[in-house]
Parts: C-alpha cells; sequence; structure tokens
C-alpha cells in the first residue's frame, strides 16, 4: 500500500520503513525507545536547551569565495535543530546531549592510497591551510533548509597534502564511535560508527570543506565538534560530523544510510528536486524561521559550480 506523507507531518514523526520492514528490528525500536524515554534521553525540551558549546573565537578567518548573500539563520536555530542521531534522533536532543562529547583532544587518521598517511592532531590539521568563512545553504531530506555562515577549509588542501595514489578513487570518512560519550550509539538506529563517502573529483572540488566552526567560534558539539564535512550541494546527511578518519579508498565506499535504507538513500545524495524521496516529495523545502515553502534548487542552487561534475549521468538513477 502506498502511503503519502502530509506535508504538515514531521519527518522525525513518521516510521522508518527499515523498522515495518523487519520486525526484529521494530521490536528492538521499541525496547530502545521504551528504555530512551525512560532515562530521559530520547526527548528534549526544545525550549530549554543546554549549549554543549564553550563559545571559543576563532582568529585569523578570511572571508572566503562561493558565499550567498541569502539572510543568514539565527545561532540559535543552528544549533538547537540539528540531526545527529549519536546524541538521539529528535531534533532538540543534540543541543541537550552532545555535552558528553569530549574534543580535546582529538586526532583524525588520514590512511588508505596514499603516499603520507598521518595521524593528525586536530590543532595541526586546523593549520593545513588558513580558515574562511563560508555562507552555504544546507538542506536536509526532510524538507527544511538553513543558511550557515561556516567556518573550514578546503577538503583539496588535505587532499593535496597526502598525495593520493592513483589507486584512490573515493574517500572514505567515519565518525567517533564511542557509546559513553555518544548515547545514541548504544542503541541500533544505524550500524555504527556512521560511514560517508566522497568521489575523489566531489572531494577535491572547491566548494568542499571541512567545517571547524560556525559563527565566528568553534563548532558546538551538536554540530559536528570538532571537525566536520560540508558539501553544500548535497543533502545534509552527507555532511559527515565528528570525524576521526579519512580513508582514501579504490571501490565505492557503503555509506551510513545506503546500508541502512538503500532504496531510500543512494551515494550521491545530491538535491535534486525531480527525485522524491519515496515517502515525501523534495520538490519544495521549508527555511528554518520561515512559514512559506520555497521551490528547490538543483543542486541547492549550486549547478554553476557542480552540474559538470555529474555530465553524462543519469542523476535519477545515481540520486
Amino acid at each position: 500500500m502506498l502511503i503519502k506523507k502530509p506535508s504538515d507531518i514531521k519527518s522525525s514523526e513518521i516510521t522508518n520503513k527499515q523498522i515495518y520492514l523487519n520486525r526484529r528490528k521494530f521490536l528492538l525500536q521499541v525496547s530502545t525507545a521504551v528504555a530512551m524515554v525512560s532515562t530521559g534521553f530520547a526527548f528534549s525540551n526544545p525550549l530549554t536547551p543546554k549549549k554543549a558549546h564553550a563559545g571559543i573565537k576563532l582568529t585569523g578567518v578570511r572571508k572566503g569565495n562561493f558565499s550567498t548573500d541569502e539572510p543568514l539563520n539565527s545561532l540559535k536555530d543552528i544549533t538547537t535543530y540539528n540531526n545527529f542521531y549519536e546524541f538521539g534522533t529528535d531534533k532538540y536532543s543534540p543541543a541537550q546531549n552532545a555535552k558528553t562529547l569530549v574534543t580535546r583532544p582529538w586526532t583524525v587518521a588520514v590512511e588508505g592510497e596514499i603516499k603520507r598517511p598521518k595521524l593528525y592532531d586536530i590543532d595541526e590539521l586546523m593549520k593545513i591551510s588558513p580558515l574562511e568563512e563560508r555562507i552555504y545553504r544546507l538542506r536536509c531530506v526532510e524538507g527544511w533548509s538553513m543558511v550557515i555562515p561556516w567556518i573550514g577549509f578546503p577538503l583539496n588542501a588535505l587532499v593535496k597534502r597526502v598525495e593520493p595514489t592513483s589507486k584512490a578513487k573515493f574517500i572514505e570518512l567515519t565518525t567517533l564511535h564511542d557509546p559513553k560519550q555518544m548515547a545514541g550509539q548504544r542503541w541500533g538506529v544505524l550500524d555504527w560508527p556512521y560511514v560517508e563517502g566522497l568521489r575523489m573529483d566531489e572531494a577535491m572540488h572547491p566548494l568542499t570543506i571541512l567545517g571547524v566552526g560556525l559563527y565566528g567560534e568553534v563548532l558546538p558539539n551538536q554540530n559536528g565538534a570538532p571537525i566536520r564535512l560540508i558539501v553544500p550541494w548535497k543533502y545534509g546527511f552527507k555532511s559527515i560530523k565528528s570525524i576521526v578518519r579519512i580513508r582514501f579508498v579504490e571501490q565505492q565506499p557503503v555509506t551510513a544510510w545506503m546500508k541502512a535504507a538503500p532504496h531510500e538513500y543512494g551515494f550521491y545524495s545530491n538535491v535534486n528536486p525531480e527525485v522524491d524521496h519515496p515517502r515525501w516529495s523534495q520538490a519544495r523545502e521549508r527555511r528554518i524561521g520561515e512559514f512559506t515553502k520555497r521551490k528547490t534548487l538543483m543542486f541547492n542552487g549550486y549547478a554553476d559550480q557542480v552540474a559538470h561534475l555529474y555530465q553524462g549521468m543519469d542523476l535519477k538513477i545515481n540520486f
């Protein structure tokens, strides 16, 4: 039976298709939900978010290219309405629960098909290239969007530093797996750790950055501290948070959402209003803070910069 999702129902209130396709997993999810409610983890009060953020200023940040001139979302919007399942599936849970994440010390292993593998300390990694502020749109698959003043550096600066071999066709990125710090990982919402990937030319594109801050300060925990990926022409879940490993590989990685629901989430995850999610349309979006929906733009409005990467590809098949 085909069920169409009404536009006024929040995506967080819709049961994931993986759950009802698998009764055993459904039962596990139910028991998990009961445990989460009993501990106060799953359902946080959105009116009293706890700021998991030290407010540390970033200095020497220069204005970057590619910024949109659209009005910014507020810091409150950006830091209290988040998708970060490692800290809860409700949009307001990460702001409440991410205070448990310790972001110093922090290392990122860069390995695989490269000539210069290395375990980078986060502070060393942040010095690979000058930090830039870039105002990007963030578009989420559930139908909402934001405009955020990210601070970061081009991923291609790191790629050039480690010198990939001819076998490096893709980059696989992995989030921290530590259920003691990330309580959401204690339950099987996804197959932890969270994994994402890019084709090498996507990783080298100057729009793609490793984000380390926003609004002039270090990243709040709930936004992916201390370092996350930002790929503005793709849906937000592609921009993996709290990265601990970057691996250069020959074969296309199997990403977290591909593994969980391959019929719903493809490897590319480009914003394409002509490809509907199986349970809702992607043709329109609602900017957080606005009531009226707006037309979704191809590649999230970055078609002039990135469309050539997919020339000749069927973007309905390669969704």
